[in-house]
C-alpha cells in the first residue's frame, strides 16, 4: 500500500512595498526593475504628494497592465490620524497612530503668510534632554521615510492642498518634533529629498529645518548629502550645565559642535547661509545676564542667529518658565553683541502643542516613562497619556 502526502508551506504573503516614502532616485530604480522606464517616478510622486491620490488603480497615466503589477507588490500608505485637536490660536495638533500602536504628535503652526509644520522623526526620543517631555515618554523606535512624509502629507490633506482649496498651507517644515531626526538618518534625508523635489512638496531649501541636539558625525554626514537650514538645539553656554540639560553633551561637547555647524556652513553653495541656534530659556537655570555673555562669546566665530524659546512646562517637571524681564534682559545683551535674535511666540500651550510638549504616546522600550512616572507619583500629577 503506498500513500500520498500533498505538502503545504504556509507563507505570508510578501510585505508589500509602501511608495509613500520613496524619493525619487528609489522610485527610479523601483520602476528600473520593473522594466518601466524612469520617468514614472515623476509620475508616481506627482500623484501620491501633489494631488494626494492613494489608490494605484486610479493612476491613469499608467496602463492598466503597470497597475495590476504595481497593486500585486506596492502600496502607498499613509500613517492614520486618531485625534486632531485645535488651539484658540488657530494652532493645530495631530495624534497620529504608527504599526505596533505608538503614536506621535504633528504640529502645524499658522501665520501671517506663512504656515509651518513641525514634524516628528521618532517614537518617543532616546536623549532625554531635561526640560523636555518627549525624552520623559521614552523610545520605541524610529519612524519609516513613509511615517515621516506621511504626516507632511495628512496635514496637507487636512488643511485642503489636494482639494485645490487650501485655507491655508505648508510653506515651511521643521524637523523639531518627537525625536533626534540624526539619530533617524537615512529615513529623515529620504522624507527631507521628498519634501524638496519639484514634483513632491517643492519646498525650498530655505523653508525646510533640521534641528539637533548635536549628534556630530551625523551633522558631518549630513552636509554632504543635503543642504537644508540647520537648527542647533543649545540651550546652554557651557559643557557644565549643558551636561544638565542636554545629556548628548558628556558625548559630543560644545566646542566640537560649534565647529561642526561651521563645517557644514562651509558645504553650502550660498556663503549667506546661517545656522538657527535655539536656547530654551529657563527660570534662574540657564537665563542669567553671564549667561547671555557666555553664550555670545561661545558663538563669535559662528554665522548664526539666536532664537530664544520661553520654556513651556508640563506636568512632573519642576523647571519653571522663564520670566519676561529675564527673557528681555537675555535678548538686549545678546543684541548689544551684535547678534539677530528672535524670541519664538509659543503657540498652541492651550493643547500641549507648544516647543517642549509633545509628548504623544510611545510604548516605551527603555522604562524611562515609568521611572519618570515613579519619581513624581508622590509629589505631583505626572500627564503622561498611556
Amino acid at each position: 500500500m503506498s500513500f500520498s502526502f500533498e505538502v503545504r508551506e504556509n507563507r505570508k504573503p510578501a510585505k508589500k512595498i509602501n511608495l509613500m516614502g520613496m524619493p525619487t532616485e528609489k522610485v527610479e530604480n523601483f520602476f528600473a526593475e520593473l522594466g518601466e522606464k524612469r520617468f514614472r517616478a515623476t509620475q508616481i510622486l506627482q500623484w501620491i504628494h501633489q494631488k494626494g491620490v492613494l489608490d494605484i488603480e486610479s493612476m491613469t497615466n499608467f496602463s492598466k497592465p503597470l497597475r495590476r503589477k504595481l497593486i500585486s507588490m506596492a502600496e502607498v500608505r499613509p500613517p492614520d490620524i486618531i485625534n486632531c485637536e485645535e488651539s484658540t490660536d488657530g494652532t493645530r495638533k495631530w495624534l497620529i497612530q504608527l504599526n505596533g500602536g505608538s503614536c506621535v504628535e504633528a504640529v502645524f503652526i499658522p501665520e501671517r503668510g506663512r504656515g509651518t509644520l513641525c514634524v516628528s522623526s521618532q517614537i518617543g526620543c532616546a536623549l532625554d534632554c531635561s526640560f523636555c517631555a518627549t525624552g520623559k515618554q521614552g523610545f520605541n523606535r524610529d519612524l519609516s521615510a513613509s511615517e515621516i512624509i506621511g504626516q507632511v502629507w495628512l496635514a496637507s490633506k487636512s488643511l485642503g492642498k489636494f482639494d485645490q482649496k487650501p485655507s491655508q498651507g505648508i510653506t515651511n517644515v521643521v524637523m523639531m518634533g518627537m525625536g533626534e531626526p540624526l539619530m533617524n538618518f537615512d529615513n529623515v534625508v529620504d522624507a527631507l529629498n521628498i519634501m524638496l523635489d519639484d514634483h513632491g512638496y517643492g519646498l525650498s531649501k530655505r523653508r525646510v529645518t533640521l534641528s539637533t541636539a548635536g549628534v556630530i558625525p551625523a551633522i558631518d554626514k549630513l552636509g554632504d548629502v543635503s543642504d537644508v537650514s540647520l537648527a542647533i538645539s543649545l540651550h546652554a553656554p557651557n559643557d557644565e550645565l549643558r551636561n544638565e540639560l542636554v545629556p548628548l553633551n558628556r558625548k559630543y561637547s560644545l566646542g566640537g559642535l560649534v565647529s561642526s555647524a561651521k563645517r557644514y556652513l562651509n558645504k553650502m553653495p550660498d556663503n549667506r547661509r546661517k545656522i538657527t541656534i535655539e536656547y530654551t530659556l529657563i527660570d534662574n537655570i540657564n537665563d542669567r545676564s553671564h549667561h547671555a555673555h557666555e553664550l555670545a562669546d561661545l558663538l563669535k566665530e559662528l554665522p548664526c542667529k539666536i532664537n530664544l524659546i520661553p520654556f513651556n512646562p508640563f506636568y512632573g517637571t519642576q523647571y519653571k518658565r522663564v520670566t519676561n524681564f529675564a527673557m528681555y534682559r537675555f535678548r538686549d545683551i545678546l543684541q548689544q553683541h551684535g547678534y539677530t535674535v528672535t524670541i519664538r511666540t509659543t503657540r498652541g500651550d492651550d493643547i500641549a502643542a507648544a516647543c517642549g510638549q509633545l509628548a504623544g504616546q510611545v510604548n516605551d522600550k527603555t522604562r524611562r516613562q515609568e521611572r519618570y512616572k515613579q519619581k513624581f507619583s508622590d509629589e505631583q500629577p505626572v500627564r503622561i497619556i498611556l
